[in-house]
């Protein structure tokens, strides 16, 4: 028997994109490119294959929950050097947890992080609407209620934090918010981080900072959290930020990210971790390691990513609601039907691709931000994407003539 809580949330969006092409054939002799899921296809790093190689006899020992010394102090080094932080703001001891990756600990954060009740009711979690699916999962496994706050285009696919009612901040128990979103792409400037930390700290919420795609960006480095934090005095009283390998060192199977803010919070974070989470393998720490301590590759790996987007102006720009991102690897177009059109380029060019509303939720009224976009993840080396590309203007041009639209 299925839990009642998992009837709240919808059937999980790779799971609708299967089902939305089954039966569905692509064409004879052309080969399948998926661009439907953010998984970076590009060569993981030698040298962290070369440390966790030289350190897999370590695979016989349970690692322990809260992390080793020395891969914490490679995180919180790289904390420190990549957003210009006093040296002492981060202590790798009390305010570093590791992670798999960045979505189990962002789910896990609703079992630490909501209370009963909040202002004498049951508390809220907020979120961007698109929204990263297990931020909806912690609000309802955490026993809050989610609430979906629109980032349309015409503010800059932000929240509006003006259109949130005082009531909801003050039942707030967790506000998410990804920077570079995903699937958008946009930056949120630091102004806007310290107005959303200042309103956690003012009605004691914990600002979740999902960072993921923080070191793929195109022309200049993100803003962070943890600076309009420093910008606030230095405390990180009500954040925390989610970091991963998985986009920064092309390295998703190596499921190694961390968790950093706020030692109450990561407190709580670690004490359900002991119960229901894994530590991470001591041979993947001291890659993880390696990996953190290392800014080269990165850039390696930035400059396919902006080679990309290079050949998405080309195919895309002036059509289809092309915008070029402040950082992270996606397309968010705007292509009328989006799940019509994601048949299509299956059927005829074999790509697959998202659905835009697979990644939203519907309003009261039925309607829905993300239906008439799809996502398009640039995870491929160069070569492939301009494959890619080529065919899909070909049909979204197609597809826009029969719709009498100019595109």
């Amino acid at each position: 028997m299925s839990s009642a809580r998992l009837s709240h949330l919808p059937t999980y969006p790779f799971r609708r994109l299967t089902a939305l092409l089954e039966g569905l054939d692509t064409p004879a002799g052309l080969e399948v490119i998926n661009l439907s899921i953010g998984e970076p296809q590009l060569r993981f790093p030698e040298l962290g294959r070369q440390a966790l190689v030289a350190d897999m006899d370590r695979f016989n020992k349970y690692p322990p929950g809260a992390g080793e010394p020395a891969w914490k102090k490679a995180a919180g080094d790289w904390l420190t050097r990549r957003y210009g932080l006093p040296v002492g703001m981060i202590d790798p001891a009390t305010m570093i947890v590791p992670a798999p990756g960045t979505r189990e600990s962002l789910f896990l954060l609703g079992l630490a992080a909501v209370p009963e009740s909040k202002a004498g009711k049951k508390p809220v979690v907020l979120m961007p609407n698109p929204f990263y699916q297990p931020y909806a999962a912690a609000a309802v496994f955490g026993g809050a209620e989610a609430i979906f706050v629109d980032a349309p285009r015409e503010n800059g696919f932000l929240p509006d934090l003006d259109a949130i009612a005082p009531e909801l901040f003050q039942r707030c128990a967790i506000f998410y918010l990804c920077s570079p979103s995903n699937p958008q792409g946009v930056v949120a400037e630091r102004a806007y981080l310290r107005r959303l930390l200042t309103l956690a700290r003012e009605h004691d919420f914990v600002l979740a900072m999902d960072e993921c795609y923080a070191e793929i960006w195109l022309d200049q480095a993100p803003d962070g959290a943890l600076q309009a934090a420093l910008d606030l005095g230095g405390s990180l009283d009500n954040l925390i930020c989610f970091h991963s390998l998985s986009k920064r060192s092309s390295a998703p199977g190596l499921r190694s990210g961390f968790v950093a803010g706020d030692p109450k919070v990561i407190a709580n974070l670690l004490r359900v971790m002991d119960y229901g989470g894994a530590g991470m393998p001591l041979p993947i720490q001291s890659a993880a390691a390696a990996l953190w301590a290392d800014d080269r590759h990165v850039e390696e790996i930035r400059a396919v990513y902006r080679q990309n987007f290079a050949l998405a102006e080309k195919h895309l720009k002036g059509r289809f609601g092309y915008f070029r991102p402040g950082g992270g690897f996606f397309l968010w177009l705007e292509v009328g039907d989006g799940e019509a059109v994601t048949k299509a380029l299956w059927q005829q060019a074999g790509l697959k691709i998202l659905p835009g509303g697979f990644l939203t939720r519907d309003a009261a009224d039925g309607s829905n931000p993300g239906r008439n976009f799809i996502r398009v993840a640039l995870v491929h080396p160069s070569d492939i994407i301009d494959t890619a590309l080529q065919r899909m203007v070909v049909v979204l041009e197609k597809m826009s003539c029969k719709a009498g639209g100019a595109g």
